[in-house]
Parts: structure tokens; C-alpha cells; sequence
């Protein structure tokens, strides 16, 4: 097309088009069709048919047959196909199909592109956050029910999902607080129904590590500490277990010994009953016979005890040798953690400090150990009953409540030495009002520099902020629909899951780009921290409008009848952005 010429063209769905003019900005849609697939194509090749199933995403669509059965087809939008480089979109069978046969490798190819062309605002933003003082991160399990009488979802299991026990597949979320876009999402793996939050934590941050490339310093003196102490203790349990072996030992020689006497008085007593019935004797109370029955009786009762005694030793031992090994597991394991940590020091050239909040599923004391090994200052709740009776026995003991929210007060412990925890920890005790004779208790924890015991508000604020990762997954279901697996497929599902994450982070990133140069964007967008997302998809990629091209610059002119009418986004393919440059990273995190 000539400078002159001029292509207008109505779409049905305005920010689809605008969305993606940024996606041929930062590579992505060369990325996409650069991937080499299996599949052969027909009319549409399979990387269009890998686009249009990301571009549905965008639009919030709750079903994949929506691309071709809604009120306003995205198939037939032309004007979107033009914007992201294609000549036309195809059935949502064709993708359905394409989608289902993906390979695991092409899928990773498909991720790998996703995290290229996004990994420089994420650098940014770890470079912007650790600048200001430090990274925060919140991680969650987020459930994707299914039908509990289906048989086509290969991996579904039986879990929690939401309020109840259902068929169904659970997502492990990490994200960011970011200085410019309010959050981002880092990474999201995809789990059976049955995963619980308390095997996911190390998990979640191996994941956020990966993704950003940076890590804190690990806290291997903290760890040989804990290593040491868990030796003392395996040399206790192994003094135990001699002691046990040879309180058993002494139990069966005892049971050896009686039964060498029963067997004395069972002989005794059998030639005194033969030569009583031989002379025709009978037996009286004080006769040598009856005390022989009487001896007899009494080392077999002896005999019975002393084996209960033997059963009582063999079990006692059973246990002390099941303490001893759990013991020499953990030490194995912690002597392996130790070793890997210290290689990762060695390694670590630019170490950040990054904070971790999770909630009570996460916060057992093995998981906050291993965080705190790694690392990370840890905020959370304690799992289960852990601290339960801690907290029961010393909450007796004060009456300082002190209000922090409209319903909740607090109390606290700075720094207690726990029995069945290696580091010392802040915990404190919530009380929630919930009705006029209704009260609820829960925990909290922390460990780390943050003196949270001289500001209770702000400990409670701070854990209670980490509702960014539960407002990602209201974000996820309500707006990208991913509680609605548009696929069945293993390696497709997976490929859904990242497509949401990343389309949450593409709106975020197109909404700063939109509003430099597009004046008249809706004054809610322009807020790079809350750019009403929600409207941005449901509302705009579902909006009219024409289209205007010249080149590869478009004007968008909302129609009379739409909610933005009056409006004219003058969107131009070109981007200005200043990457986070290797050299200057290792120096500013070094410094820090």
C-alpha cells in the first residue's frame, strides 16, 4: 500500500486491532511464526491458528467456539487479522484441532517466545523495584474445576476447587509488584486437582527466580547452624536407638531364660503326675503336686508378660529407628541443600532482597525454614495447628490487644525460640469481630529485617496487601475466563495457563505505550498502575470502531453508538523503550 492509499475497515473489536499494533512492536507476532510446528497448513498455517487462539485470550472469550459462534465472530474481523499480520483467521474447529495436536516442544517454543519479548519489562521492574529497597513476591494455588463426571481431562484429579471437593486441576501462580504496572505475573505451572499448597512453596519460588534471573543471598550460615543442630540430634536418636536395642535384647534373654524355666517345671511336674496316677495318689492342696502345677502356672504367666515386655521393647525400638531415619533424611537433605546453596552463592554476583508473602496452606514450619534458607524475608500463616498452642498458651497471659482494622486487633511476640523450629520468629495472634458474640483467631508469621512488632498495623496491612495475587486470580477467571479450559488437551491446558498470565501482562504494558502516544485513551487507562484491565478487555476489545491504515500506522474512530464515542486513537507500529543493560543490573545489585 502506497503513502497515498488509505484502507478503512469497521471492526467489532477496537482494542484487538490496537493490541496488535504493540504486538508487532515488541516481536511477538514474528516470534509466534517464526516457530517451526508439524502440523502442515492448508489455508492457515498452524502458528495463525497459535495467534488467534492468543488473540481470543486477549479478548476475554469464554469459550473457543466464541471465535466463530458470538454476536461479532473474531473470524471475521478482518481489520484485527490485518492488525496482527494475518489474512484471515480461521473456524475455531481449525484451532481446536491445531491445539489438540501440539507437542510439548512446541509448546515451550511457544512460551519461550512469550517470555522473550515480555523479559525486558520484567527486568525493568525487578531493576525499579530492588532500586526503591527490595522485591515482592506473592505466590497462591488458584483451582480450575471441571465437570466431576468428565473423563476428557488427562491429569484432572479429585482437590479442593474453591468451596468444595470437585474434579479439576489447580494452577500455581507467582507474581510481582511492580512499580509501573501495579503486578505481574511471573509464571503459572498447571497441577493435578489433588496438589496442596504446602508442597508448592519451594516450587513457586524456584519458578519466580527462574523467570526474573535474579536470587537472593542464601542464608547458608543459618543452614550449617540447623545442620549441626540436626546432627546432635541424630546422635541422640541413634544413643536411643542402641539404648532401645539393648533394652530388647535383655527383654527376649528374660524371655529366653523364664521359658528354659517353664520347660524345668513342665518336666517337674509331669513325672510328679505320672507317679501319682502310677501309686493311685490324689492330689492335695499342700501335695508336691499341686505346688508343681502351682510353679507351672506361674512361670507361664511369667512368660506371657515377660514376651508383652519384648513386644513393648521391639516397639519402642521401631520408633526410635523410624526418629533416627526422618533424622538422617533431613540431614541428608539439609547437607545437600547446603551444598547446593553455597554453589548458588558462589555463583550469585548480583543478589537481590525479595520479600515472600503466602498464606496459611503454604506456611508450614518446613516450608518457612526453607524460604528463610533461601533467602527471602518471609511473611505468611501458620498451617494447620502448628502454633496453635503456642499461641493458646500465651495469649492467656496479656490483654494488650491492639486495633488494627475495623473488625481485627492484634497482639505480638518478637523473636520467639520455638522447639519444633530452627530460627527464631515474630508471630502474632488476630482476633477478627465477625459478630457481637463472634470471634475468630488466626496467626501470623515472620521472619526477616522488618521490625513488624513495633508497627501491628502495618504487619497487618503489609500480609494483607498480598490480595494482588488473589485480585490476579479474579482478574484470570473474570476477564481471561481461564476457569472456563477452552481445551483438553495436557499440553494445550498448559498453553491456556500462559497465555492468561501473559495476556494480563501484555494489556499492562500496551496501556503505558497506548497512553504516550494516544492522548484522548480513556483517563482510566492512563494509569499504568490500575489501567481498568477489565474494561480494557471486556468492554474494548469488544467495541466498534473504524479503521483507518496508512502503512503500518492505523486510526481508530469509535463509532457513535459505542461507550467511547467521540474518540480517534491514532496508533503508530513504533516503540520506544529503554531496556535494563546487563552491565548496569550486575553493578546496581552488586552495590546494594
Amino acid at each position: 500500500m502506497s503513502e497515498t492509499e488509505e484502507a478503512i475497515t469497521l471492526t467489532n473489536h477496537a482494542m484487538l486491532v490496537a493490541w496488535g499494533q504493540y504486538a508487532h512492536c515488541i516481536g511477538l507476532i514474528a516470534g509466534l511464526e517464526a516457530i517451526s510446528m508439524s502440523q502442515k497448513t492448508v489455508v492457515h498455517s498452524p502458528q495463525r491458528k497459535v495467534i488467534e487462539f492468543l488473540v481470543a485470550n486477549l479478548g476475554g472469550l469464554t469459550y473457543l467456539k466464541d471465535i466463530s459462534r458470538s454476536a461479532h465472530p473474531l473470524d471475521q474481523d478482518q481489520a484485527v487479522a490485518m492488525a496482527w499480520g494475518q489474512t484471515g483467521w480461521a473456524d475455531y474447529s481449525g484451532v481446536s484441532r491445531t491445539l489438540h495436536d501440539l507437542s510439548e516442544a512446541e509448546v515451550q517454543q511457544i512460551i519461550a517466545v512469550l517470555q522473550q519479548v515480555s523479559q525486558p519489562m520484567i527486568d525493568r521492574e525487578v531493576f525499579l523495584a530492588c532500586s526503591a529497597g527490595r522485591l515482592e513476591l506473592d505466590g497462591d494455588l488458584s483451582p480450575r474445576p471441571v465437570s466431576d463426571t468428565s473423563t476428557t481431562y488427562p491429569g484432572a484429579e479429585y482437590g479442593h476447587m474453591n468451596d468444595r471437593i470437585g474434579l479439576g486441576f489447580q494452577a500455581a501462580l507467582v507474581s510481582i509488584k511492580s512499580p509501573t504496572y501495579g503486578r505481574l505475573g511471573l509464571s503459572v505451572a498447571l497441577h493435578p486437582g489433588s496438589t496442596v499448597s504446602s508442597t508448592q512453596a519451594a516450587n513457586l519460588a524456584e519458578a519466580a527466580e527462574k523467570r526474573i534471573g535474579r536470587y537472593p543471598l542464601r542464608r547458608t550460615d543459618l543452614l550449617q547452624i540447623r545442620l549441626a543442630a540436626t546432627q546432635k540430634q541424630q546422635d541422640h536418636y541413634q544413643q536411643k536407638v542402641n539404648q532401645a536395642q539393648q533394652a530388647w535384647e535383655r527383654a527376649n534373654a528374660k524371655v529366653i531364660c523364664v521359658q528354659q524355666e517353664v520347660a524345668e517345671a513342665q518336666s517337674r511336674f509331669d513325672q510328679l503326675q505320672a507317679d501319682y496316677t502310677q501309686r493311685q495318689r490324689l492330689e492335695r492342696p499342700n501335695s508336691h503336686l499341686a505346688k508343681a502345677r502351682e510353679k507351672l502356672a506361674v512361670y507361664q504367666r511369667r512368660v506371657s508378660r515377660r514376651q508383652a515386655a519384648v513386644t513393648k521393647a521391639e516397639a519402642h525400638l521401631i520408633r526410635q529407628a523410624d526418629h533416627q531415619k526422618a533424622c538422617q533424611i533431613t540431614l541428608a537433605t539439609l547437607e545437600r541443600r547446603l551444598e547446593r546453596f553455597q554453589a548458588d552463592n558462589a555463583n550469585n554476583s548480583a543478589p537481590i532482597q525479595a520479600v515472600f508473602r503466602l498464606d496459611a496452606g503454604f506456611g508450614t514450619s518446613e516450608n518457612v525454614a526453607l524460604l528463610i534458607e533461601m533467602g527471602y524475608e518471609v511473611y505468611s500463616k501458620p498451617f494447620g495447628s502448628w502454633l496453635s498452642r503456642w499461641l493458646r498458651e500465651h495469649r492467656r497471659q496479656r490483654s494488650d490487644w491492639l486495633r488494627v482494622g475495623s473488625n481485627a486487633e492484634m497482639m505480638a511476640w518478637k523473636g520467639v525460640s520455638l522447639e519444633d523450629f530452627p530460627y527464631p520468629l515474630d508471630i502474632a495472634q488476630e482476633r477478627f469481630w465477625t459478630g457481637p458474640d463472634d470471634v475468630r483467631l488466626s496467626g501470623l508469621l515472620h521472619f526477616g529485617s522488618d521490625h513488624v512488632t513495633a508497627d501491628l498495623p502495618g504487619w497487618f496491612h503489609y500480609y494483607n496487601s498480598r490480595q494482588t495475587i488473589e485480585a490476579a486470580n479474579k482478574e484470570g477467571k473474570q476477564v481471561f475466563e481461564v476457569h472456563h479450559l477452552k481445551v483438553r488437551q495436557s499440553f494445550a491446558l498448559a498453553l491456556q495457563e500462559q497465555f492468561a498470565l501473559f495476556s494480563a501482562n501484555f494489556v499492562r504494558f500496551a496501556s503505558v505505550w497506548l497512553a504516550e502516544q494516544c492522548p484522548q485513551v480513556p483517563d482510566g487507562w492512563k494509569e499504568s498502575t490500575h489501567p481498568c484491565v477489565k474494561e480494557q478487555v471486556k468492554v474494548g476489545a469488544h467495541t466498534s470502531a473504524w479503521v483507518s491504515w496508512k502503512d503500518q500506522d492505523c486510526l481508530l474512530r469509535f463509532e457513535d453508538r459505542s461507550v467511547f464515542a467521540g474518540r480517534s486513537l491514532h496508533i503508530k507500529r513504533q516503540w520506544s523503550f529503554q531496556p535494563v543493560l546487563p552491565f548496569a543490573k550486575s553493578y546496581f545489585f552488586s552495590a546494594i
